[in-house]
């Protein structure tokens, strides 16, 4: 039997930690090697306030505040290309109303960029004191150390499409606010559309055009309520014809027609999905696609005790309120009617075969849940998660079949 030797055990042991440390080091340094530096902008409507972290371990530098100008940021990379030696810079911003252009300026130049995600930023808890200087400060180092997440950025065209179907959105809120003040101001004075027929109508708007009032001020007030709600419905008209117009021109065409196939989405919720998901085959799994929508339940468990909460409401709030208004269609029974058949015609038969099978589920799912008491609208909640899946899934088909195209 061989003597155990003690002194041998620890210096194989510390030299195994070694080694391991040793590796570690090395891939840090080649990937700090990849950057000569890591500069933190901090960006406003007229300003940039700049700071540089040069590859090792030295404290980020402040250098000062530029103009918010494509010839100021131009002077800007010329002075960091100058004392770097001409190596690959890796800018980084938050996320905020100064859009992509100078991140496009930046990667046009041949610099790396990352626009970062503000909630996501490590924050230090005793921090009290926030200015332009030490923002860009912090945001250097921790872009140079790795803590930083960046958000998926859109081209042109999808941030087009983008605009475009939130104007629409936009458009329709006003309609649906001046919608309400006209009936806000019928129902003060007495008047009031019966609940069992249709609103917004021709009769109805005969009707509300033939209402008198004891003050001929009060009938100009209304007229102009019924007018507001007109143009409201005229401009709504224009940006959904709009959109019609430019479907076809659009790359992810194909992948729209595709999510008409499943109940509760037209050719209008699959856009505004898109546009503002981009292309959804880029998560992994639908789990991803799910937790990125905030459609996952918040948790806070320690130890034996597991304790869940609202869902967490990150990420994309536009396409959120669309798949949860999406989610009311399945509070019916399953089934095939003429109006999904024609809606689904351009759907290729495999979306098909996942919108009959969402709805076996989704249905029998929206039952079961209010069954146990479950709140209606927390319900529409949770078949709008599971309609995630679907959806993860007719996209990754549908883009699968296009890259050998695009490619």
């Amino acid at each position: 039997m061989t003597e155990f030797n003690a002194k041998e055990v620890r210096i194989e042991t510390a030299s195994a930690l070694e080694s391991v440390r040793q590796a570690q080091r090395e891939q840090a340094s080649r990937c700090e090697a990849r950057y000569a530096a890591y500069v933190g902008l901090d960006v406003h409507k007229d300003t940039i306030a700049v700071a540089v972290a040069w590859s090792g371990r030295d404290e980020p530098e402040y250098w000062g505040e530029i103009k918010h100008s494509r010839k100021a940021v131009d002077k800007l990379i010329g002075r960091l290309l100058a004392a770097c030696g001409g190596g690959v810079l890796l800018f980084c911003y938050e996320a905020g109303p100064c859009g992509y252009g100078l991140y496009r300026q930046l990667v046009a130049r041949g610099c790396d960029c990352e626009v970062v995600a503000p909630s996501r930023i490590p924050q230090r808890a005793g921090e009290r004191i926030k200015t332009d200087r030490r923002d860009a400060l912090k945001l250097a180092g921790l872009l140079r150390a790795g803590e930083l997440t960046g958000i998926w950025i859109p081209d042109e065209e999808q941030e087009a499409m983008r605009d475009l179907c939130r104007a629409r959105g936009d458009m329709k809120s006003q309609e649906h606010k001046a919608r309400q003040q006209l009936n806000a101001f019928v129902l003060r004075h007495g008047h009031h559309w019966p609940s069992n027929k249709a609103r917004w109508t021709m009769t109805h708007f005969n009707w509300l055009e033939g209402l008198k009032f004891a003050h001929d001020w009060q009938q100009v007030v209304l007229q102009e309520y019924i007018d507001a709600v007109k143009a409201a419905q005229a401009r709504v008209a224009a940006m959904t014809a709009q959109m019609m117009r430019v479907l076809p021109q659009w790359r992810l065409a194909p992948v729209v027609d595709a999510l008409t196939a499943l109940r509760g989405i037209d050719k209008l919720s699959a856009m505004t999905l898109l546009a503002e998901l981009g292309d959804i085959s880029r998560f992994q799994s639908p789990r991803q696609l799910m937790a990125y929508l905030g459609l996952v339940p918040r948790e806070h468990s320690s130890g034996g005790r597991r304790r869940q909460g609202a869902i967490t409401r990150t990420g994309n709030g536009h396409a959120r309120r669309a798949l949860v208004e999406s989610a009311w269609s399945y509070r019916f029974p399953a089934r095939q009617t003429p109006h999904l058949k024609r809606k689904a015609a351009a759907a290729p038969a495999q979306a098909k075969a996942i919108g009959w099978k969402a709805q076996r589920r989704l249905c029998g799912r929206y039952r079961t849940l209010i069954q146990a008491g479950k709140n209606t609208k927390q319900v529409c909640v949770a078949i709008a998660r599971e309609l995630v899946g679907f959806i993860w899934d007719i996209v990754c088909q549908e883009m699968a079949k296009m890259k050998p195209v695009t490619q």
